[in-house]
């Protein structure tokens, strides 16, 4: 029983990841690549595990993706994960509301022309979609990480990336896999041309 488990789980993985399009995922990363070379800033979020995973992409695309002796001396990414600031995010809860923990930190700093990505498996968190809605309203480009089928974000959404399953784990887990896909396809092309 235990093996079986196991091996079904991994197999549900290996058939989300088997069905994204490598053409979104290299979309995606030459969005946020091109985001990087014009000084964009980029503002990512989720709820939950997706908040951990938002946080990791953060860190991942703002270290790793130029890290070594080849990039010494060279700009970062502009990137802030939204979850991160936790007396903020529990004083916009109390005081604005959960609804709104995104947008009111998208206030304060979004730009035109900036990235915003999106995490979340239902695709129907109403903070999220409260966000991006604002961010398009911004002039930003938003990006959304999904499940089950993609929900209200993605309809809403300039680009979307669609885990293909109805549990929360394995959607989860592909939008990490993706998170680090992105960022050493990123790392990869930046060496190049350094």
């Amino acid at each position: 029983m235990a093996k079986q488990h196991i091996t079904d789980y991994f197999n549900s993985i290996k058939r989300i990841l088997d069905n994204i399009p490598a053409e979104k995922v290299e979309r995606i990363s030459e969005i946020l690549l091109e985001a990087y070379k014009n000084g964009r800033q980029v503002f990512i979020m989720g709820n939950g595990g997706s908040a951990a995973t938002a946080s990791h992409f953060a860190c991942d695309l703002g270290k790793g993706t130029t890290q070594g002796h080849i990039f010494q001396n060279k700009k970062r990414f502009r990137v802030i994960s939204l979850n991160d600031n936790t007396p903020l995010v529990t004083a916009l809860s109390n005081d604005c509301g959960y609804d709104a923990v995104f947008t009111e930190q998208l206030t304060n700093l979004i730009n035109k022309g900036d990235i915003v990505i999106a995490l979340s498996a239902s695709g129907n968190s109403k903070n999220i979609i409260n966000a991006v809605k604002y961010a398009k309203s911004k002039g930003a480009t938003t990006i959304a990480f999904t499940g089950f089928g993609g929900g209200k974000l993605k309809t809403i959404s300039d680009e979307h990336l669609i885990s293909d399953s109805n549990e929360f784990g394995p959607v989860e887990d592909s939008h990490l896999i993706l998170e680090h896909l992105i960022c050493d396809y990123i790392r990869k092309k930046l060496e190049n041309e350094s």
